[in-house]
This record gives structure tokens, C-alpha cells and sequence, in this order.
């Protein structure tokens, strides 16, 4: 029974690695498709000008959209052939030529289309969703959910597909197992003691920067007007924009809480007020994914909003400076994530190797 089990898992974690280059051809195809179809229409291509709620804080703004249509297409229907290219194994220059375009198309797809709307709807989220049976908060939900925001989402998808299929494709022609990327050969960074160090540090960094972005909304809730001007405050309590602030704070503390239980061992099991899970390990991926998803919006709204002129007309505030930090939240939050897959992953079931 033992063998059979274990069996069993080793050819699911090789279905679902093998899987990774066509679903990411798949999904960079269709894409590439949509994007060919707005270039010979001239309709649909949701970026650039055609974006109007895009209040210039996002990098595709700097194309026109003339050249980002076709652009777009080039690149997405390129990297289908990429991603399909490398489930065979491959080697030599043609090699590193598919992997030097797939890594920086999935850097594009996953850090630069993405921009700041994407964090605040991941922040919006749950008040969006809880409070949309009482009609609070008084927003239109379709100025909120627009083509050219879930286009972005897409693009951040169609990134980490891609990723996966890079992923594999580099362990299959090193010989590495596809499950775990291990190769027999010990990496002194990669290994749980190694990782469970230099793992706290990125995570107490990672939880403390988003608390100082906190700190400056609740205050404005409680009526501080920290940073901006009593006459601003006013405003922004007149139309009610102060709660969506303290929404997104509230959103931001309780990442940072999260965030520190990558270290602790309520992250690890689950503690004991929470009925019918009390004891039971935390799945790897339910901290990981958030938490490497939260981190690739974090960095893609930074690079939007710090290359945006209008950041930098008024000078930095108490409100614009911890904004500066973002970056490094994103670094900080991925490598924190990156550790805890380290510290905890085990044996690997198809392998073997630990």
C-alpha cells in the first residue's frame, strides 16, 4: 500500500509539472490571439491611452498604443512557442536563448503590465466582497472591475504559468527532479537551517514596511491629519475616501500579522481557536501562493507609481515616503515566502531527495 501511495504522488507531481509548458502555451496563445485581433481591429487593446482609469501610474502608459497592440501579440505568441519549445529537452545556445526571452517575458507579463490597481483590489477584496450584499462601500462596481484591470490580472497569470513552464524546462535539462528542482547536489542557502535564517530577516522586513504605509491612513481615520493637511482631511472625510484608506491599512496590518506567522509556529499548525482545523499543518501553499502573489503586486504597483511624475510634483510626505519602501516589501515578501517553501518542504515524494 505504501509503494502504491507513494507511486501515486510521484506521477501527480510529474502530471502536474509536465502540464505546466502546454497550459502556459495555451494561455500565452489566447492572449496573443486577443491582443492580434485589437491590432487588426483597432478595438480591445485595454492598455496604453485606451486605459482611462489608469491616471498615468502604470509603465505602459510610454506606449502608444499603435505599437502595443501588435507588440503585445509578438511577444505573447513567441512566448507560446517558448513555453511548448522547452517541454522537449533542449540545450546548448538555443537553450539560454529561450530561457533569456521566457524569464524577461515573465517579468514583463507579471511585474510591468500589472499596476497599483491590481494591490488595491487585492486589498478591496474581502470589503468588497462582505460589504456588496448591503451596498457598502457606495462604489460602481463595474468603474472597479473593468476589461483593462482583469487584462492585467491576465497578464499576471499568463507570468507565473510561464514561470512554472521556465521551471521545468530548466530541471528536465539539468536532470533535476521536476516535483522539487533538487539535483543531488547541496546548495548550503537552500537547505532548512540556512533558509530559516536568512528567512527571518527577509520576513520581519517584509511585515514591518507595510506597517508604516498603516499608520499614516489610520491616523487620517482618527482624524490626525498625519502627513497631509487639515483642509485635505476634511475633504477626504466628506466623500468618505478616508475609510477606503482605512480599509486598505486594516488590509495591510493583517499582511504584516500573516506575514510574521511565516516564522512562527501558528504558521506552521494551526492554532487552537480555530475550530475543526485546531493542530492540523498549514498547507504550504496556502502561505506561499498569497504571499508570492502579494509580492509581485507590491512590486509591480511600486515601479507604476514611483516612474509616474505626479508621485514626485509635491515633494515626499509622511504620506508619499513609505511608498519608496515597496520595492524592497516586494523582495523582502518573496524571499520570506521562498524560505518558509525551504524550511518546510520535506522529502521530496518523487524523489526521495531531502
Amino acid at each position: 500500500m505504501t509503494t502504491l501511495t507513494s507511486s501515486t504522488s510521484r506521477r501527480a507531481a510529474r502530471i502536474r509539472l509536465d502540464l505546466a509548458p502546454p497550459v502556459a502555451a495555451a494561455w500565452l496563445a489566447g492572449w496573443g490571439v486577443l491582443a492580434l485581433v485589437a491590432t487588426l481591429t483597432g478595438a480591445g487593446y485595454p492598455f496604453g491611452a485606451n486605459d482611462p482609469h489608469s491616471g498615468g501610474a502604470d509603465l505602459l502608459r510610454l506606449v502608444p498604443v499603435a505599437v502595443g497592440a501588435p507588440l503585445l501579440a509578438g511577444l505573447l505568441l513567441v512566448g507560446a512557442v517558448t513555453a511548448l519549445a522547452l517541454s522537449a529537452p533542449v540545450r546548448g545556445p538555443f537553450r539560454a536563448l529561450l530561457l533569456g526571452y521566457g524569464w524577461a517575458l515573465t517579468f514583463v507579463l507579471a511585474v510591468v503590465v500589472p499596476d497599483a490597481r491590481v494591490l488595491v483590489v487585492l486589498g478591496y477584496a474581502p470589503m468588497l466582497v462582505l460589504g456588496a450584499p448591503f451596498g457598502w462601500p457606495p462604489v460602481d462596481y463595474a468603474e472597479i472591475f473593468t476589461w483593462p484591470l482583469f487584462a492585467r490580472c491576465a497578464a499576471l497569470v499568463g507570468g507565473m504559468l510561464l514561470a512554472g513552464a521556465l521551471l521545468a524546462g530548466q530541471r528536465r535539462a539539468t536532470g533535476a527532479c521536476l516535483a522539487c528542482g533538487r539535483d543531488g547536489h547541496a546548495r548550503g542557502w537552500t537547505t532548512p537551517g540556512s533558509a530559516a535564517r536568512w528567512g527571518r530577516w527577509a520576513t520581519w522586513v517584509a511585515a514591518a514596511i507595510p506597517l508604516t504605509y498603516a499608520v499614516t491612513r489610520m491616523a487620517w481615520a482618527a482624524g490626525i491629519p498625519l502627513g497631509i493637511s487639515r483642509e485635505f482631511l476634511d475633504e477626504m472625510q466628506e466623500t468618505g475616501l478616508v475609510w477606503a484608506g482605512a480599509g486598505l491599512a486594516a488590509f495591510a496590518t493583517v499582511g504584516a500579522v500573516l506575514t510574521v506567522g511565516l516564522v512562527r509556529p501558528w504558521g506552521e499548525r494551526f492554532p487552537r481557536w480555530l475550530v475543526g482545523l485546531a493542530g492540523r499543518r498549514v498547507p504550504i501553499a496556502l502561505a506561499v501562493v498569497p504571499a508570492g502573489l502579494v509580492a509581485l503586486s507590491v512590486t509591480a504597483a511600486s515601479l507604476g507609481l514611483l516612474s509616474t511624475p505626479q508621485f514626485w510634483e509635491h515633494g515626499l510626505s509622511l504620506t508619499t515616503a513609505p511608498m519608496l519602501l515597496w520595492p524592497l516589501w516586494g523582495v523582502a515578501l518573496g524571499a520570506a515566502a521562498l524560505a518558509y517553501h525551504l524550511r518546510r518542504r520535506g522529502a521530496c515524494r518523487r524523489c526521495g531527495r531531502d
